[in-house]
């Protein structure tokens, strides 16, 4: 049953995603990205991190979405008519950063997939031969701050630092800017 409910928020996941990025109305996307959010807080659920689902649902669902919504509530209609206007080719020069980014990434995550044996890394090894894995019974919210300020502290203020971008993205997108005439 888990391994269905798996595959069924994966390609809600997936799918959902897919169009986010393939369509061209912007509040369709926005609204489909809504259920990447959850489909991601699902699997989530699934990999009993349910304090990571929360967050994800808080954070994501309830911070940046609402704001690029009220970003995408305040700009002005001009502005999604100049949006509609753009060519909509797939490679030009002004996509090529960020194609060639896409590229790089692609590369090597595909690479540390191939390369990647989870079954013979030896800390995990180690930890499995002297019981020193976590279960869901042992896990507690100080163990989880000491954590995030130790061991996870790059990820977490990676995390910030995108959050603070969606902020100044909605903040920008929202503002009015003064006719010239």
């Amino acid at each position: 049953m888990v391994s269905i409910m798996f595959y069924v928020m994966a390609a809600i996941a997936l799918g959902s995603a897919l169009y986010v990025a393939a369509s061209g109305n912007l509040v369709r996307s926005v609204f489909m990205f809504f259920i990447t959010l959850f489909a991601l807080a699902g699997l989530y659920v699934l990999s009993l991190a349910d304090f990571v689902a929360v967050t994800q649902v808080v954070v994501y669902v309830g911070g940046i979405l609402v704001l690029i919504l009220f970003a995408f509530m305040l700009s002005g209609r001009e502005n999604l008519e100049g949006l509609k206007q753009q060519k909509n080719r797939l490679l030009s020069v002004s996509k090529l950063p960020a194609v060639l980014l896409a590229a790089a990434f692609f590369v090597v995550l595909t690479n540390i997939f191939l390369k990647a044996k989870a079954d013979d890394i030896s800390w995990i090894k180690q930890a499995i031969t002297e019981q020193n894995v976590m279960t869901p019974q042992n896990t507690s919210i100080n163990s989880l701050g000491v954590n995030l300020m130790t061991n996870y502290l790059l990820p977490f203020e990676a995390i910030s630092v995108l959050l603070l971008m969606a902020l100044v993205g909605a903040a920008h997108l929202s503002r009015k800017e003064e006719s010239a005439t």
